[in-house]
């Protein structure tokens, strides 16, 4: 096998902040930043959303009332298109 032909493949921590995170897996990701964890330093990536913090994993999932919109809309344009309330036709 070719040494130049693949990327380094390596464990790396993916940290999530807003979560407070850590999450040792392996990836070929390229990043400067590293962090001691467990005992050893590994490369660090930040991650703006994780399973730890996204709201389809956590349950905290809100859910639009779409039905609720569309009578809204309705609602403030009359169901109908403006070129229909003047009578005009297209």
């Amino acid at each position: 096998m070719k040494d130049t032909g693949h990327p380094n493949y390596r464990p790396v921590v993916f940290y999530d902040a807003g979560a407070q995170f850590y999450l040792l897996t392996r990836s070929s990701i390229k990043t400067t930043e590293t962090i001691e964890y467990e005992g050893k330093t590994y490369p660090l990536v930040k991650v703006d959303i994780s399973a730890a913090s996204h709201p389809f994993f956590t349950g905290k999932q809100t859910f639009i009332d779409t039905a609720g919109r569309m009578d809204k809309f309705a609602k403030k344009f009359g169901g109908t298109y403006s070129f229909q309330k003047s009578g005009k036709s297209k």
